[in-house]
């Protein structure tokens, strides 16, 4: 019988309002995930849900989905929207939320002192008291009776459930302790202690627990709220970075077009000053740009004719005349922010455990309560004391910290590496690297600049001259990415003046070996020596392999004619790269196409002791398998494709943002600077990282592990549980706000020694 088409997969990210705690995020990923086929991640510090789905399953299904759970849905709105956009409403909210704010302080502290303060009591001061708590107990409280009543209608509780119910039992007590209990009459005095106390004849008032919970709940979240936004900042400068305007020139001029109707091929212009408006290539004039917010390299770029320009980038020079090459989502810009979006919105192990825990946190916490009350009853104890016990379960309880312990980490975390130039796929990339004890580093291009240029041509006589077998070589190498392709090509163009290069057909690449193809009716082959070679290439390949130089062969027609050799400089943060990579106790192999010499020389010169050379895909590819089986943790650094089977082979694959799509595409982490030294700030960005996350959940964890049976046994006051359920979820945010200003090492400076090494690989 037919076999049913496999529905493909789409992602859409939603937009959740109402979500409180770590609860919420429970409950609408598991909302959604009864949809056939959808799965979903919710981050409840952004409040963006990433939802798998099938293409049948439309986004109008999971927003109804998410709003039968009970919580806000919306596609977020596309870029370039009006002022009533998320901007719009979020800073709406922010101002009713300090407006709230100051009226319950005002309506609140009255309250707080008076209760607090016996001295201060005046005749029927309780019914002053009153008339400021109702206000604050249903208006100010509003908020989460109103969550809390919609997660009754779904049967489901979070943190609001809680604060509701604490700030109802608090202020309902109260009427009844003053109109039915005896503590309305004037001339009532009332003792405060933070411990239970007998009721001295009369019912006990919970005013100030009836208005320092919601006090000290909004105003935490608020505080919180705003911590929150600031661990978002790097990845909203990102944004910031693309241009809304963009002034282009062409037969009629230039004119200044919205930016959205750039396309490929259009020549714009640059202005001193100005962001490049999209990535491109430089067809007139020179400047130095500034590529700190893009890629993180602190040093301005001297850029000219045939110079490759990155979008976000600063002019800090002349005029510039840029051919785009990429606009709208293919950007190197708008890479980088989707990799950071991308990795803000997966979840490390540890967070996925304290989700399942608060996805049973605010039952339980239910069932505790109403066991304390049940119990200190039935043991005969006061009745307040009973109620001060459980309101005091109710209030201190807080998932909140578990839901932020990682989401706000992690958006801290990623928004620094981007303006470091790391860039990682998600939670899983920090805790490989955090893990990382070996690296396997490729050579040309990753430890060496990969900027080389021919040093030497020896040519043996016979039918074809050493012009024309440059040209050649040349013609053919045109079509390789390979740094040694590229320094024979501009070689033959500088060598054969104006005069374009031939034709190449039925040309052919086999990564780790070289090119070829048919030029002039010759067949004319690009590769690493192999094999005998007659006597003036022979020599002239060991004179190349003392200078470190890289060795190719020319053949024609299946004959040996020319030895080119490629010379390359070590880059200057190799040599402090592996240095510090050693002291943090990482074990470094070089792992190269190139013949042993060379590769042995670099080695040398970087104090890596373990070479592996002449290696191919397959055998990169072997050798990460074989460090696996040795039970070793692998990362993979390199830029070309021949790297590409060892990147997506080890536990860690790591590219240069200079190298290849297919590297970068394989990897699981970018160096979007092209600086190997970004390396080390990436380990021990995730080291710190994963130290942050961990401290935040064991605060977490640890701070309802103590403060729950305190609260149950009567020794929390509910007003000091308000404060310290608030204070808990603000800490945990600002322990991860420290990532923020995270430094690499204080001198990166230059490397220790002279940058003279030459090397090269094929």
């Amino acid at each position: 019988m037919p076999v049913e088409p496999r529905t493909s997969l789409v992602v859409t990210d939603v937009t959740v309002g109402g979500m409180t705690c770590a609860a919420c995020v429970r409950r609408v990923e598991k909302k959604l995930g009864k949809l056939e086929g959808v799965t979903a991640t919710v981050n409840l510090a952004t409040g963006i849900a990433r939802v798998s789905h099938p293409a049948d399953v439309t986004p109008e299904t999971l927003l109804t989905a998410i709003e039968q759970a009970g919580y806000e849905a919306a596609l977020p709105q596309p870029a370039g929207g009006d002022d009533s956009g998320p901007t719009g409403r979020d800073e709406d909210d922010s101002r009713r939320e300090r407006e709230r704010i100051v009226i319950t302080a005002l309506l609140a502290v009255p309250v707080l002192v008076l209760s607090m303060a016996p001295a201060l009591q005046f005749r029927n001061w309780q019914w002053l008291c009153f008339m400021l708590a109702a206000p604050v107990a249903v208006w100010s409280a509003w908020p989460f009776h109103v969550r809390a009543l919609r997660g009754l209608r779904h049967s489901t509780a979070t943190m609001d459930t809680l604060v509701s119910l604490g700030v109802v039992a608090s202020f309902s007590w109260s009427v009844y302790a003053l109109f039915l209990g005896g503590a309305g009459e004037p001339g009532m005095r009332m003792s405060f202690s933070l411990l239970p106390s007998p009721s001295e004849g009369m019912a006990h008032l919970y005013l100030e627990a009836a208005v320092s919970v919601p006090l000290f709940v909004l105003t935490g979240r608020f505080l919180e709220g705003r911590a929150r936004l600031g661990t978002g900042a790097a990845l909203r400068s990102l944004a910031e970075l693309a241009a809304k305007q963009v002034t282009v020139r062409d037969g009629a001029g230039e004119r200044t077009i919205p930016v959205e109707r750039l396309r490929v091929g259009q020549v714009f212009v640059v202005r001193p000053g100005e962001r490049a408006a999209t990535d491109g290539r430089v067809t007139r004039g020179t400047s130095a740009v500034d590529l700190s917010l893009v890629t993180g390299e602190s040093e301005p770029v001297e850029v000219g004719p045939g110079s490759a320009l990155v979008g976000g980038a600063v002019n800090a020079g002349g005029l510039l005349l840029v051919k785009a090459t990429a606009v709208g989502a293919d950007t190197q810009l708008a890479r980088i922010t989707r990799l950071v979006t991308e990795a803000q919105a997966g979840k490390a192990r540890a967070q996925r455990l304290a989700d399942a825990v608060a996805g049973a946190f605010v039952p339980v916490v239910l069932t505790i309560a109403v066991t304390v009350l049940g119990f200190w009853l039935g043991a005969g104890a006061d009745p307040q004391a009973a109620l001060t016990a459980c309101v005091a379960v109710l209030v201190v309880a807080c998932p909140c910290a578990l839901g932020l312990a990682t989401p706000t980490a992690l958006m801290a975390a990623t928004g620094r590496g981007a303006q470091l130039g790391v860039l990682v796929r998600g939670p899983q990339t920090l805790e490989a690297l955090r893990q990382v004890d070996t690296v396997v580093l490729d050579k040309t291009g990753t430890l060496t600049t990969g900027h080389m240029t021919v040093a030497a041509v020896t040519v043996l006589p016979g039918r074809v001259g050493r012009e024309e077998l440059v040209r050649l070589a040349g013609a053919v190498e045109h079509g390789s990415e390979h740094p040694v392709g590229r320094a024979i090509t501009a070689y033959a163009r500088r060598a054969g003046g104006p005069e374009p290069l031939p034709e190449v057909t039925d040309f052919a690449a086999v990564a780790g070996h070289g090119v070829g193809g048919r030029v002039n009716g010759l067949l004319v082959e690009v590769g690493a020596p192999d094999g005998d070679l007659p006597g003036a290439l022979a020599e002239a390949l060991v004179s190349a392999e003392r200078d470190a130089h890289t060795s190719v062969v020319v053949r024609v027609d299946g004959r040996a004619e020319a030895l080119v050799a490629v010379g390359d400089v070590v880059r200057p943060g190799s040599y402090r790269t592996v240095d510090r990579m050693r002291r943090l106790g990482i074990r470094t192999v070089l792992a190269t196409g190139d013949r042993a010499a060379p590769a042995r020389a670099v080695a040398a010169a970087l104090g890596i002791d373990e070479v592996h050379a002449r290696c191919t895909p397959e055998d990169k590819a072997a050798l990460v398998a074989d460090l696996k089986r040795e039970g070793a943790r692998v990362a993979v650094v390199g830029d070309g494709v021949n790297d590409a089977a060892a990147l997506a082979a080890a536990d860690l694959g790591i590219a240069l943002g200079s190298g290849t799509d297919v590297a970068i595409g394989a990897a699981d982490l970018t160096l979007a600077r092209g600086d190997i030294e970004a390396l080390v700030d990436a380990i021990r960005l995730a080291r710190r990282t994963l130290g942050t996350i961990r401290a935040n959940l064991a605060w977490a964890f640890g701070y309802n592990i103590v403060t729950v049976p305190l609260a149950m046994i009567g020794l929390l006051d509910p007003m000091i549980a308000a404060a310290a359920m608030s204070v808990s979820s603000v800490l945990v945010v600002t322990n991860s706000l420290r990532l923020r200003g995270w430094q690499p090492s204080a001198s990166r400076g230059r490397a220790r020694r002279a940058a003279g090494v030459k090397a090269g690989v094929r």
